[in-house]
């Protein structure tokens, strides 16, 4: 059982049949709080611990996943969700199937850290979750605007130019601040202006920084935390060991505590509202939409049908998604807010449960097959890149350190 099922059960348990008293209403501004918070620090480490360079150089398959799979899951899932909810507009059916697009590993922690699993596929769904949060944040913010805009014809010029200052002066901001912040932490280390654990202040500080300066602006804080982080990271000479122990405390607590949040307040809301066809789309959300162009966007990579299938089934729903669809529905006014809702809890409920059960067996099955196929494609040496909740160090690095 990984730890975001039992926070969500456990959140869910006290919610139903725990404590009459506890009710938390949606819209409750510590959730909004918690969530901000969460999703800027999620951002924003998950882009700094990802070596760009290294990922060009090492790394074709979350290339492909990202590039190729990612644009083709949105457009599948929005012709599905155009088809199963018809009363949803088109830019409705978007945003859905944007909202249900970045993936979560901390949901399958046990297939990212399971050594028998080939590093290359690990790698592949560790870079893919870091990334594609990020990445969808753009298209979320863009089906938003478009299905308030649908909604509000007469604010169409206001919706636009909303949309131009978010998606441009938050990477500007991004880009500033993550490079001033690199060098200022690089020069004070090096100077010994400051210990490491005041590095980890200064990091947390700079995230924050990030997205309030780019929110003063106009611009979209969240986006400017996300390519703030990816600019920081990539040009910090000194080592992030401090960054990487934020992300396994402070950050899995705060991840832990949005889990028991959508197990307290989230799901139980979603369960007032469940349908039928909710469920379909929740459970073709996790197969079928994310299977198919994942497996599509890998043919060529010369890995086995088997790796495509299990590259595949590894995109957990999980924080992202619930961040996304709290912030969204907190700021704008779409007509069925409260159905993407609904079709985003059920979808990340399931994922929670599915995913969790199914990596410890699917991780040994899988890692079995891939050690009787010898040398392979999946087999390929790689570098380790730190995963969300730790530092990962591949065998020839910790030999490397253990000579100097």
């Amino acid at each position: 059982m990984t730890a975001p099922l039992i926070f969500a059960v456990f959140g869910f348990a006290i919610s139903v049949y725990g404590f009459d008293s506890f009710n938390i209403d949606l819209g409750h501004s510590a959730i909004h709080l918690i969530a901000e918070t969460t999703l800027i620090l999620v951002l924003f480490s998950d882009a700094a611990r990802i070596d760009i360079a290294q990922v060009r150089e090492d790394h074709n398959l979350p290339q492909r996943m990202l590039l190729i799979g990612m644009p083709m899951l949105m457009l599948l899932g929005t012709l599905i969700a155009s088809f199963m909810f018809p009363h949803f507009s088109f830019w409705e059916a978007a945003l859905l199937a944007a909202l249900l697009a970045p993936t979560d590993a901390a949901l399958g922690q046990m297939v990212v850290s399971a050594k028998i699993v080939p590093v290359r596929i690990r790698q592949a769904i560790n870079i893919e979750s870091g990334l594609n949060d990020g990445i969808a944040l753009p298209a979320v913010l863009l089906f938003a605007a478009l299905a308030g805009m649908q909604a509000n014809v007469s604010s169409t010029g206001q919706w636009v130019t909303f949309f131009i200052l978010q998606i441009l002066l938050g990477p500007m901001v991004g880009i500033l601040i993550g490079l001033v912040g690199a060098r200022l932490i690089d020069t004070s280390t090096r100077r010994r202006w400051i210990i490491e654990a005041f590095q980890g202040i200064a990091i947390l500080a700079l995230a924050i920084l990030l997205y309030t300066i780019a929110e003063a602006m106009g611009g979209n804080g969240f986006i400017a935390a996300f390519v703030g982080g990816m600019v920081f990271g990539n040009n910090l000479q000194h080592d992030c060991d401090f960054l990487f122990e934020f992300m396994e405390t402070e950050g899995q607590l705060l991840m832990l505590i949005t889990f028991f949040v959508f197990g307290a307040v989230l799901l139980p809301e979603a369960m007032t509202h469940i349908s039928i066809s909710y469920v379909c789309y929740a459970l073709l959300s996790l197969t079928v939409i994310r299977v198919i162009p994942i497996m599509l966007s890998l043919i060529g990579a010369r890995i086995h049908f088997a790796t495509q299938l299990f590259l595949g089934w590894f995109g957990p729903r999980g924080l992202a998604s619930i961040l996304f669809v709290l912030l969204i529905l907190e700021e704008t006014h779409i007509p069925h807010r409260h159905e993407l809702l609904t079709v985003t809890i059920l979808t990340v409920a399931f994922s929670i449960i599915l995913h969790g059960i199914s990596a410890a067996p699917y991780a040994r099955w899988y890692g079995g097959f891939t050690k009787r196929l010898g040398t392979c494609a999946e087999n390929i040496e790689v570098m380790e890149l730190p995963l969300r909740n730790g530092t990962v160090v591949s065998k020839n690095n910790q030999e490397s350190k253990e000579k100097d």
